[in-house]
């Protein structure tokens, strides 16, 4: 048994999250461990992805709304699982969730950190990036990557 006492798990939204949000409930019963649901509104990837066009609107208070949603979501999972986790929102205007993902574990005192990943390869990770990587990378404590393809 590991006897994790925090576990923070990363979410998105994505069926990759969500996978990575069962695992560490999973691990959070066994280790009655706390459990910190993170969701990182990045505010750099909602203007990457618009082609060079101006948003008509503040898309902010979208993306905000977005993250609530899914923290709602992940919450009632793990409230169904049997664990009361505590949910956090944090933003960046910018660079790198892996960042964000990393310090908010430190300041929870996260003895491990999940994530679920899409398992990328090749150009498409290097084109896509991944902030996966960049949290094995960087983080101080374990790190659990649930991949999401079988």
């Amino acid at each position: 048994m590991s006897a994790y006492r925090r576990i923070l798990v990363a979410v998105d939204g994505s069926a990759a999250s969500m996978k990575g949000l069962r695992e560490a409930i999973r691990l959070a019963k066994d280790d009655r461990a706390q459990l910190y649901i993170l969701h990182v509104v990045n505010e750099l990837y909602a203007f990457a992805n618009l082609d060079g066009f101006a948003p008509s609107v503040d898309i902010v208070p979208v993306l905000r709304e977005g993250g609530r949603r899914v923290l709602a979501k992940a919450k009632a999972v793990a409230d169904k699982g049997g664990l009361r986790a505590k949910t956090l929102m944090r933003e960046t205007p910018g660079g790198a969730a892996a960042d964000i993902i990393v310090r908010e574990a430190r300041k929870q005192n996260a003895g491990l950190i999940v994530l679920g990943t899409h398992g990328r390869r090749g150009l498409r990770r290097a084109v896509l990036g991944s902030d996966a990587e960049q949290v094995v990378r960087r983080s101080s404590v374990p790190v659990l990557l649930v991949r999401a393809v079988n």
